[in-house]
C-alpha cells in the first residue's frame, strides 16, 4: 500500500513558519489503527486524512496519540493540497467531519475556513491551571477548552508552561491570550493531554478566541497572531454562530508512505 504524503506549513506565507501539518489523500479508509500509527510516525501536531464523498470529502485529523474533533491548520493544509497539487478546480471545498460540514473557499492567496463558533463562559480559575502556566491570569473562561486572559502580549510571550500540570486539566487545549501590540489579539496554545505540548498555530482555538475578542473589542473583523516560536497570522471574522478564519499556506515536502503490510 502506498499513500501520498504532503507536508504543509499552514497560517504562514513562508517556509518554516506557521504550523506544519501532514496531509494524506486516500481513495478508501484503512483501519483506524493504521491511521493512528501513521500520525504517530509523522510526529507532527496533526495529520489529516481525507477521501472523496458524493458532495465533497470526508476529513479526519489525528495527533500523534489520538483522533480529534476539529483542527484548523490541517484543514487549511488539506485545502492547499487539493487546490495546489491535486487539480481540484472549484474555489469552494466541502468537508464532512466529526464537527459537521466545514466549507473552505479560496480568496486570492488566502484560504477562508467557515467553522462553528464556540463562545467561552467565565469560570473559576483552577489552581492547577495557574500552577501549569506559572502566572495568574486576569480571568479564565471555558468552552471545550480553557482560555486564560492576560493584560499584555509580553506576558503571553514569557509563559513557560508546566506541561505535566496542564495535562491533568479537564480540557484538551489550554489557550492563553492578550491584546496584541500590533495585532488585535495574540495567543499561544498548549495541548499536552493529546500529545502536543505547544501547538504552533491553532485554528480551532480561534473559534473560541474570536467570539471573546469580538465582544471585548466591539469589532467583527480581527487580526490575530499566534506567537509561538514559529508564529502564525490569522485574519478572522465573527458571524455570530460561525467564525471565518483566513490564512495562507506553503508546501514543504511531497513524498510517499510505502507500507508493506504483509
Amino acid at each position: 500500500m502506498n499513500i501520498q504524503l504532503f507536508q504543509v506549513d499552514a497560517f504562514s506565507d513562508h517556509l518554516f513558519g506557521g504550523n506544519p501539518a501532514a496531509v494524506c489523500p486516500l481513495e478508501e479508509w484503512p483501519d483506524d489503527h493504521l491511521l493512528q500509527h501513521i500520525a504517530a510516525e509523522n510526529n507532527l501536531s496533526e495529520t489529516a486524512f481525507f477521501a472523496p464523498e458524493e458532495h465533497g470529502f470526508r476529513l479526519r485529523w489525528f495527533t500523534p496519540t489520538t483522533e480529534v474533533d476539529l483542527c484548523g491548520h490541517a484543514t487549511l493544509a488539506t485545502s492547499h493540497v487539493l487546490l495546489q497539487h491535486l487539480g481540484y478546480d472549484k474555489d469552494k471545498i466541502e468537508f464532512f467531519t466529526r464537527s459537521g460540514r466545514l466549507v473552505v473557499e479560496r480568496e486570492d492567496d488566502l484560504y477562508s475556513m467557515d467553522f462553528p463558533a464556540t463562545p467561552p463562559e467565565l469560570v473559576e480559575t483552577p489552581p492547577r491551571l495557574v500552577d501549569g502556566l506559572g502566572r495568574e491570569p486576569e480571568r479564565v473562561f471555558k468552552s471545550r477548552d480553557y482560555m486564560a486572559v492576560y493584560e499584555h502580549e509580553d506576558e503571553i510571550a514569557r509563559i513557560k508552561p508546566r506541561f505535566d500540570c496542564l495535562a491533568k486539566l479537564d480540557s484538551h487545549l489550554v489557550i492563553v491570550t492578550a491584546r496584541g501590540n500590533v495585532a488585535d489579539f495574540v495567543s499561544r496554545c498548549f495541548a499536552p493531554a493529546v500529545g502536543v505540548n505547544e501547538d504552533p498555530v491553532t485554528g480551532s482555538a480561534h473559534t473560541t478566541l474570536v467570539p471573546y475578542w469580538a465582544h471585548r473589542l466591539q469589532k467583527n473583523e480581527l487580526h490575530a497572531e499566534q506567537i509561538s516560536k514559529r508564529r502564525g497570522e490569522l485574519l478572522c471574522r465573527y458571524l455570530g454562530d460561525r467564525v471565518k478564519i483566513k490564512g495562507r499556506a506553503v508546501t514543504y515536502m511531497i513524498g510517499t508512505i510505502d507500507l508493506d503490510l504483509s
